[in-house]
């Protein structure tokens, strides 16, 4: 087989992966009533937690790539759900944060804590040297799609 065929049968399973963690998330979304873009604020506000990124509207519609409107709208909607509040900047009282509550946290924790927990313990049988390849790879995927350079061709 060649490396063509290879590289093929990757992107497969890169996709497989893709579609199967999809419809996982679709079953949370659905099970506590968020769009699809609120599932993906959520998960951008709590990874710039983890990043210690200050999370501002601004921010949020960068990485949504969403204008402000829809952002607002969104805001509004996790906001009134309660999954997410706005807090002045102390620094700059102009400026509105985004901090996304401890019961939303648990929530995905309850939800996704079994999945992660077990794709962390399945990944035991890897040794550091094939994870840091993987890790390679995966970020090299990752920056392929968000790159987006093959739109233009």
């Amino acid at each position: 087989m060649g490396d063509q065929d290879a590289g093929m049968q990757m992107v497969h399973l890169l996709r497989a992966i893709t579609v199967e963690l999809d419809l996982f998330g679709a079953a949370f979304a659905g099970e506590h009533g968020l769009h699809p873009t609120d599932l993906r604020a959520l998960i951008s506000l709590l990874d710039a937690h983890r990043a210690g990124i200050t999370a501002t509207p601004g921010w949020l519609g960068g990485q949504l790539g969403l204008n402000s409107a829809s952002v607002t709208a969104l805001i509004d909607r996790l906001e009134s759900a309660g999954h997410i509040r706005r807090v002045r900047d102390t620094a700059d009282r102009r400026r509105v944060l985004l901090v996304v509550e401890p019961s939303a946290m648990a929530m995905g924790q309850a939800f996704f804590g079994p999945l992660m927990t077990q794709m962390v313990a399945s990944m035991r049988q890897f040794d550091a040297a094939e994870l840091a390849t993987v890790r390679r790879f995966l970020l090299a995927m990752n920056q392929v799609v968000t790159d987006g350079s093959f739109r233009n061709t």
